[in-house]
């Protein structure tokens, strides 16, 4: 025997409607045993107290509180392990102070003969940074400035090495980063 087959015309292969998260029923929070309220018929008001769902610790306070993490650091608690330092700088040892004999002597070198002490040789010298090298003993604006034109020439010969394709490569960092 031969079934019927269904038409195409009666298929749907699309939802009808747009699906819909239905609405959140929260509830009640009057609708509860521990609710209590109270009716004043003189003014027209009710109050409605809804105690909270654990009662206060008698035992836990400001003052003497129950929870570990509220406690104030005792002796005990310094003994334990503390967590690992977030910078690898800081378990560098901080540098002792230098004293001001050193720094004057820094001073010196510095002003003596800038190109023979630099700041990294300085810095090694003294078992500083550079930058306090820079900080303690800068020189001064006009032999700032004479060291940096002797810098851009050495820099200008190396650049007169460069092929044209590296050339045109920095010519046009260098452009794009004046739109910046």
């Amino acid at each position: 025997m031969l079934k019927p087959r269904l038409s195409v015309w009666f298929i749907r292969g699309y939802a009808t409607r747009i699906a819909e998260k239905p609405p959140a029923r929260f509830p009640d929070p009057l609708n509860h045993s521990n609710v209590v309220i109270k009716t004043l018929k003189d003014e027209n008001l009710t109050f409605i107290h809804r105690p909270p769902s654990t009662a206060p610790s008698p035992h836990s306070t400001t003052l003497a509180p129950a929870s570990a993490l509220l406690k104030s650091p005792t002796p005990s608690n310094k003994r334990a392990p503390m967590p690992p330092l977030l910078r690898p700088s800081a378990y560098n040892a901080v540098p002792s102070r230098m004293s001001d004999k050193d720094m004057e002597q820094l001073r010196k070198l510095r002003l003596s003969n800038p190109e023979k002490y630099s700041r990294a040789k300085l810095a090694k010298l003294f078992k500083c940074t550079p930058n306090f090298v820079s900080k303690v003993a800068a020189l001064p604006r006009p032999q700032r400035k004479e060291f940096a034109r002797k810098m851009e020439a050495e820099h200008e010969t190396v650049r007169e090495q460069w092929g044209e394709k590296k050339a045109t490569f920095v010519a046009i960092k260098q452009k794009r980063r004046e739109f910046w």
